[in-house]
């Protein structure tokens, strides 16, 4: 142990271990939470981890010289017994998994090859490592013939493409990397939700756009045959959109899926051009939800969706909407604030706003929205969930305290009219987002309008239903889509809907 001032740092490393982002960032926030503990991060020792740990004041020695595949469990507590404390808790909780898993009688392998052993029936293997190690792993899988998701991010985009590639090679399908959500055989995998087999299809390049279009279509009674993620970069012109014309070929080839629903923002004109007549030469109808694009010349097999609210209603064979907008007035302000953990829903927001003739200031722009170069008097749309914000840190939907700043902020704000927010529920999302939210909302004077949104069912973790109650409960206003609760915060400000 290092002692800064008055603090103690300290540090212990794990050689050659591996636990998944998500268990580290939620260990990490429950160490951070005890008492005397000033600061606390498990993470992997790679480079731009330890600048991380080194910002944040607790990187000590034994940190400094952990290697690219160790853990370093690093923290800065009050005292010398409070960091001793907290480091037995932090390998507590490491361990507790391993522990949970054996005693469930969970079967724990070492390798594929040795998982295949053990399932012989599989077909799917999903990736969860560091960047730099996915590609391979993934190898290993097409090697063994099975179907891949790769869940980690920060993988090379060359790498990427020759892994697709291979897997074309092989007749395999390859999902991500970056692939946060899918539904496979009525599974949800990753950050999904728990909705109804049925006859529509999805295919995207969007975690959260494939969860909104499949629980808004699950709440209208309808079902999901298979939702297949494709990675955020499929469909740029280095990829030239590999997953997603492997996915349409299998959903059109699926005599269980009727309806085919593509999701991503805008592909390149060339990809585009080879995306739709992929399409032209189904017998299925499509609808295509290019967040942003505009002008898109479709086949006569497909229609356009501006929003995932509109895709998931024309998959349906529904109008879009459900008849005319309601409104809202805001009591003070002239602003709108969108603090989104979801990027794809801070875009859609970003669209709304543009139809309704509001131009946006946000750190992720869409086309065809107008961006004002800086936020100051205009309104905002924030993706809390960007790298940014998130860099050695939860992601809000996992831990949704990620936002409590920027909302106190413009809780605070006389400028702000309306606050936008989004709820996500489902697999790895937080198990009470909505009560966190009560929690801060709760005795406030009603001062700005509270706008939002609730992607989930009520078969998910946490149930939607009392989700929703919650948020009533500390009156919030909580629209049926994402696209509906901007909708809304857009007439807050005059604007007509």
């Amino acid at each position: 142990m290092d002692v800064a001032s008055t603090s103690v740092i300290a540090n212990e490393v794990r050689r050659t271990t591996y636990f998944d982002s998500i268990v580290l960032m939620r260990i990490s926030h429950q160490v951070s939470g005890m008492a005397g503990v000033e600061e606390a991060g498990l993470m992997l020792g790679t480079p731009a981890n330890k600048d991380i740990l080194r910002e944040a004041g607790i990187l000590g020695p034994d940190g400094e010289a952990a290697e690219p595949g160790d853990l370093i469990l690093a923290l800065r507590a009050a005292d010398a017994a409070a960091a001793a404390a907290a480091m037995a808790e932090a390998k507590r909780l490491l361990d507790a998994p391993r522990e949970q898993s054996a005693s469930a009688g969970l079967i724990s392998v070492r390798t594929i090859r040795s998982a295949v052993r053990e399932l012989p029936d599989a077909n799917l293997a999903l990736i969860s490592v560091p960047g730099h190690f996915a590609v391979a792993e993934a190898r290993k899988a097409l090697a063994l013939g099975l179907h891949v998701m790769i869940f980690s991010d920060n993988v090379a985009l060359a790498g990427e493409v020759a892994i697709k590639r291979e897997a074309r090679e092989r007749g395999l399908l390859v999902m991500g990397p970056d692939c946060g959500t899918a539904i496979i055989g009525g599974a949800p995998l990753c950050f999904a939700n728990e909705v109804p087999r049925g006859d529509i299809g999805i295919v995207g390049a969007s975690g959260t756009g494939i969860q909104e279009v499949s629980c808004l279509i699950a709440r209208a009674g309808g079902g999901i045959s298979q939702a297949i993620g494709t990675g955020g970069r499929d469909l740029k012109a280095e990829v030239g959109a590999i997953t997603t014309l492997m996915a349409i070929d299998a959903l059109d080839a699926d005599p269980a899926t009727r309806h085919i629903v593509l999701i991503s923002k805008p592909p390149e004109a060339a990809v585009a051009r080879m995306v739709l007549d992929r399409v032209a030469r189904s017998a299925k109808p499509f609808t295509i939800c290019f967040l942003g694009a505009n002008g898109l010349a479709l086949p006569a097999n497909a229609r356009a969706a501006a929003t995932l609210r509109a895709a998931a209603d024309a998959s349906l064979g529904r109008p879009a909407g459900n008849g005319p907008a309601p409104r809202v007035r805001a009591e003070r302000g002239a602003l709108v604030r969108g603090l989104f953990a979801g990027g794809t829903f801070c875009s859609e927001a970003q669209i709304v706003f543009a139809q309704a003739g509001l131009p946006v200031a946000s750190n992720v722009p869409v086309p065809g929205a107008a961006v004002l170069a800086g936020a100051n008097g205009a309104h905002t749309m924030i993706d809390l969930g960007d790298d940014e914000f998130t860099r050695g840190r939860p992601h809000p939907m996992i831990e949704p305290a990620v936002r409590d700043r920027p909302l106190a902020a413009a809780l605070a704000d006389p400028a702000v009219a309306a606050v936008l927010l989004d709820v996500v529920l489902g697999h790895g999302a937080h198990p009470d987002p909505a009560g966190h939210l009560a929690g801060i909302l709760n005795g406030r004077n009603g001062c700005p309008l509270v706008i939002a949104s609730v992607t989930g069912t009520d078969a998910d973790p946490q149930p939607r239903g009392a989700q929703v109650e919650k948020l009533v409960a500390a009156g919030v206003i909580v629209a049926d889509s994402n696209a509906e609760a901007a909708a809304l915060a857009a007439t807050a400000v005059g604007a007509h809907p």
